[in-house]
C-alpha cells in the first residue's frame, strides 16, 4: 500500500510517516534484485529514500506492526520518536553503547559491572597467600 493509505491505517499523516523512515523506524527496505551495502536502520539508498529513483515504497503488515509498536512503546515510556531511534541505535553499536554506559556511570545513573567470579576468585587467592 501506498504512504497515504499506511498513515491513514496506522492513524497519523504521510509527514509522520516518513519521519518515522527518516530515523531508521520502520523496517529496512529491501529492493528486489538490487545488491548493495545496508546499514543497520537503512535501506539502500539511506533513510526515507526509496531503493531506486521514483519509486514509492510500498508499506505492508510488517511495516505497519513495527510502526505501531514504536508508537507503543513512546507512549508507555514517554518518549519522542527521536528518542526511540537513540535507543535502537545504542543497542545496535557497541561503541556508541559503551560510550552511553561510562557516561551512565560517572553520573551515577548505571552501577558498575559486578566484579567477574574469576576476578573474585584471584583476589581472594591473592589474599590469602599475602597472610603471614
Amino acid at each position: 500500500m501506498r504512504i497515504t493509505e499506511a498513515a491513514e491505517r496506522l492513524g497519523m499523516t504521510p509527514r509522520m510517516l516518513r519521519y518515522r523512515e527518516s530515523l531508521g523506524l520502520l523496517p529496512v527496505l529491501r529492493p528486489e534484485g538490487r545488491r548493495g551495502t545496508r546499514r543497520p536502520g537503512m535501506g539502500l539508498a539511506g533513510p526515507g529514500r526509496a531503493g531506486r529513483a521514483g519509486q514509492h515504497r510500498q508499506f505492508g503488515d510488517p511495516d505497519l506492526a513495527a510502526v505501531a509498536l514504536g508508537e507503543s512503546i513512546e507512549r508507555r515510556y514517554d518518549i519522542s520518536p527521536a528518542a526511540l531511534a537513540f535507543g535502537i541505535r545504542v543497542l545496535a553499536d557497541p561503541r556508541v553503547r559503551a560510550e552511553v554506559a561510562e557516561l551512565g556511570r560517572r553520573i551515577g545513573r548505571i552501577q558498575p559491572p559486578p566484579a567477574r567470579a574469576l576476578d573474585f576468585e584471584q583476589e581472594r587467592a591473592l589474599r590469602l597467600l599475602s597472610r603471614p
